[in-house]
């Protein structure tokens, strides 16, 4: 599993609307859930997209993650990746959003 939804989700359905393998369904209280996690690509653009934070990206020890998980939040153009170590500590790395997609 790439990604995780907490309970911060407010159900804008944003994350459903960029997913590119159409994974993340509403349940019944209108909130986003992955029916089958493990078919998760790991592309990160549901985490660009919600506004929330309520949505981790899990990066595994296999690209130097250790455990750690990130989510994204907006302050206007500017992209926070905030990375939640394992030991506790948040490090935040800030992106502007007209770059971020650029290879």
């Amino acid at each position: 599993m790439s990604i995780v939804i907490n309970d911060r989700c407010r159900g804008c359905g944003k994350c459903m609307d960029v997913c590119p393998g159409s994974l993340i369904k509403k349940n019944e209280e209108g909130k986003a859930f992955m029916k089958y996690p493990r078919d998760c690509w790991g592309c990160a653009s549901c985490i660009k997209e919600c506004n929330f934070g309520a949505i981790e990206f899990f990066l595994g020890a296999d690209i130097g993650g250790s455990g750690s998980r990130m989510t994204v939040a907006l302050d206007g153009e500017i992209m926070h990746w905030n990375i939640r170590m394992g030991d506790g500590t948040v490090k935040t790395i800030d992106v502007n959003r007209a770059d971020a997609n650029k290879y």
